[in-house]
């Protein structure tokens, strides 16, 4: 094969005497005597350096593209074709040494000029590189005008990913060369490549040397006075202990620009008439009297193929107007301590939401002292109460930043005090997601605050998506229940787990649509139904973190002692009353009412009800049996409905109007409350009020405004209801005395008049003899006044005699 491509470049080279370029070009190597011919090509016509030729089949496409030659026709094909070198315009070398390793990352970045075909044509260009001691390709990417090339690792069963053409462009040539083909490049275009590879530092009595092919053969040189020729060379070492770094030689000449502990930089760039004809050399050692060694450790990648510890997670936490205060500052709180529980090599982001989306990063941050000191930061200026509710954009972006996870095991945990309109969209669209993407999907961990939120759509969401749920429900318990929340779901130690028991009865059924994964921080019970005759024992298969393959034998037990239709019923209710709510399926509703009933559990498709009977009328054996009957007198049973001990499936409303009242420890006010408020409002009225300007507006009116006044009173007293009345005496009837018992004589008449009106018409219209008492105590407040002790005593017997 060596002398096979020694001979396709001797037949390039003779082709190109063909070309007339402007000022003269290069002249040809001086052909080898013919004793040593056959040394020669291998020696000289193998390349020595990065290198590019132009694959010519066609004799009559050789000519200059720029100043065309005119040269005789030629007749006739190659084969095999003719390889004709490249003028190199450009060449950068980059070379890092790692001495903890032993080897070196080489990258060279080439460009190339098709000088030797005319405008017009094109043709095929071939890229060798040849490699160092060892040398491994790491990658090589190529671009022609608006194509590109790069170099891409599959997987062998793969085929859906990428288009494989049957025919080879390029590998080894031999064991270091490395061989690329660029099809159809046009006459006069530059070739721009970067190729990278890895190679073994050389070892020789305690002396470290890397020796690169830098060795350009003079041929590639293009024209002196059209092009200016920049040399760039740059070297890093980091020698792995710390000692002192001893320079033994290079080959080019180096400026050390940096040394900062083991680490040491080098660099050189010089305008050069001719390309380097000696290969790249550079050779150190390390001043040690003894033996002397060091250990290298760095964090796990995300590309790791060894990801069985490492945690992708995405945090959406929800900052709508509604979280505003405590419930937002808890949770800003359980996401410090979250972080502190990523190690090095985890990789995180964080998402905030309401009408618009906020990210810490645009991709994956790896975890370290740095970006999560970063990410509490970036929280005390993001973490901001504003704006409305949306889930479903957020959570897209999650899954599409997890996207490129790998073989890492990605979570995301959603958090949220809300609910929205598109919910079930929302889990088919997961859903659709999970089934595309199979066992690679992200785990989905939901997590609702307050009594506003669907709790069934956070609680189906997480099924779907092979996670965890749970709720805080007051704001004191928020950052306790999230830490357990975040490390039940981050702590997965089995995955995509299936039990295996259709061969055996053909009638199975699991209430759980998608089982979660195994938990090292819970345990996971699966219900279900079965008709037939099981096995004495089961398999259930899954993941472990490593991605092996483990199965788990399950042991059929017929138990009697525990009642599982009890201990199962409220687990089997929340998860069909979530599928009832996403499917929209009466059935399952029926389902939910039957086990609500027979298991005196509520639920969100009955009521709860307090029954009150007479004992004396019942047997105490059916008392347990008792259900209210639509046509019974109050006296026999009545019925109060309980409220409160559902969650429901969301308030839309109040998330819209961002009304934070969701949790338990922040209810409305209740209705005796309110009531309660209702009737105080003259109280409240009165106290606002200055005594002094009251008492001055009461002594400038006059006698007939005060007669309307006691008219208006004693008709209102006369019309309204004995319950209200009842009521608005209670709680007035201490502010007013006081407050009258201040006035003028003419007044503290007026108040005593009101007083023993209202005490009348409560006495002999209500039969409440106990106002008797308050009148007693009604004439002891009055009689404090000198002046108006003689005419309370008589409204009072003009009132008795009445």
């Amino acid at each position: 094969m060596e002398e096979d491509f020694a001979r396709a470049v001797e037949d390039g080279l003779k082709l190109s005497k063909r070309l007339v370029l402007p000022g003269g070009g290069a002249p040809p190597p001086r052909p080898a005597a013919a004793m040593d011919r056959d040394i020669a090509a291998s020696a000289s016509l193998l390349p020595s350096a990065p290198m590019a030729y132009a694959v010519v089949v066609d004799p009559a496409a050789v000519d200059s593209p720029d100043v065309p030659s005119y040269q005789p026709h030629v007749y006739g094909r190659l084969d095999p074709p003719a390889l004709i070198p490249l003028h190199m315009r450009e060449v950068d070398l980059a070379v890092d040494c790692a001495a903890g390793c032993a080897s070196a990352e080489v990258s060279v970045r080439v460009r190339w000029w098709v000088h030797c075909v005319t405008r017009s044509r094109d043709c095929h260009c071939r890229i060798v590189v040849p490699m160092g001691e060892q040398g491994s390709i790491l990658g090589a990417e190529v671009t022609v005008g608006k194509r590109s090339y790069k170099t891409h690792v599959i997987d062998v069963e793969d085929q859906g990913a990428v288009k494989t053409a049957k025919t080879e462009s390029g590998g080894l040539l031999k064991s270091q060369f490395f061989s690329l083909t660029i099809p159809q490049v046009g006459g006069g275009e530059d070739i721009f490549a970067t190729i990278r590879w890895s190679q073994k530092l050389l070892y020789d009595n305690g002396q470290f040397s890397v020796d690169i092919p830098f060795q350009f053969p003079q041929y590639v040189n293009p024209l002196p006075k059209v092009f200016m020729k920049k040399e760039k060379i740059q070297l890093t070492l980091n020698s792995g202990v710390s000692k002192e770094v001893l320079l033994k030689g290079t080959s080019h000449p180096l400026k050390e620009r940096s040394r900062q502990g083991e680490n040491l930089s080098f660099f050189h760039e010089a305008v050069v008439e001719n390309w380097s004809n000696k290969d790249f050399t550079f050779a150190y050692s390390v001043y040690s009297g003894d033996l002397s060694g060091g250990m290298l450790v760095q964090p796990s990648t995300l590309r790791d193929y060894d990801d069985r510890d490492i945690k992708a997670a995405v945090f959406i936490i929800d900052t709508s107007g509604s979280m505003q205060g405590k419930p937002l500052e808890s949770v800003k709180n359980a996401m410090y301590i979250a972080l502190s529980e990523l190690v090095h090599g985890d990789y995180f982001n964080i998402i905030t939401f309401n009408d618009e989306l906020h990210s810490f990063s645009s991709c994956l941050e790896q975890v370290s002292d740095k970006t999560i000191e970063n990410a509490k930061e970036w929280m005390n200026t993001n973490f901001i109460a504003q704006g409305g509710t949306d889930i479903m954009h957020p959570l897209s972006e999650a899954i599409a930043l997890l996207s490129n996870s790998h073989d890492a095991l990605p979570h995301i945990f959603l958090v949220t005090d809300g609910s929205v309109e598109d919910e079930r969209n929302i889990c088919r669209n997961v859903k659709e997601q999970i089934t595309t993407t199979g066992s690679k999907s992200p785990r989905i961990s939901t997590f609702g605050l307050g009594s506003y939120c669907n709790h069934y759509f956070l609680r189906m969401l997480a099924n779907i998506g092979k996670g965890h749920y749970d709720a805080a429900f007051d704001t004191g318990s928020i950052e306790g229940r999230m830490f357990q929340w975040f490390q039940k779901a981050s702590s997965t130690i089995m995955t995509d787990i299936s039990i295996d028991a259709t061969k055996y009865i053909q009638e199975f059924e699991v209430d759980s649509e998608y089982i979660q994964d195994i938990s090292a921080k819970c345990p996971l019970c699966v219900s279900g139904r079965y008709q037939g005759k099981l096995p004495e024992t089961l398999s259930a298969k899954g993941y472990l973190a490593d991605m092996s393959e483990v199965s788990i034998e399950l042991r059929v037990q017929h138990i009697k002692d525990i009642p599982l239709d009890k201990v199962l019923a409220k687990q089997q209710m929340d998860l069909l009353t979530a599928k009832a709510w996403f499917y929209e399926n009466n059935q399952l509703e029926r389902k939910v009412e039957k086990l609500s009933i027979q298991n005196s559990i509520p639920s969100e498709f009955t009521r709860t009800v307090l029954l009150q009977t007479v004992l004396e009328k019942i047997d105490p054996a059916q008392q347990a049996k008792q259900k209210p009957k639509k046509n019974s007198s109050p006296n026999e049973q009545s019925a109060t409905s309980l409220s409160g001990l559902t969650l429901g499936f969301g308030d839309i409303v109040a998330t819209r109007e961002n009304l934070s009242a969701g949790f338990g420890d922040t209810k409305p006010p209740e209705r005796f409350e309110m009531f309660d408020k209702a009737v105080g409002c003259c109280s409240r009225l009165a106290d606002c009020c200055c005594c002094m300007c009251f008492i001055n507006t009461c002594s400038k009116m006059n006698d007939r405004c005060a007669i309307v006044m006691v008219q208006f009173c004693v008709y209102m007293v006369a019309t309204t209801d004995n319950d209200i009345l009842n009521t608005l005496f209670d709680t007035c009837s201490w502010s007013f005395d006081m407050g009258f018992l201040l006035l003028n004589g003419s007044w503290c008449t007026i108040a005593a008049i009101i007083d023993i009106y209202i005490h009348l018409y409560l006495t002999f219209f209500t039969g409440n003899l106990s106002m008797l008492h308050q009148w007693n105590v009604l004439v002891w407040l009055h009689v404090e006044y000198e002046s108006m002790r003689d005419s309370c005593n008589s409204h009072l017997r003009k009132g008795i005699e009445c």
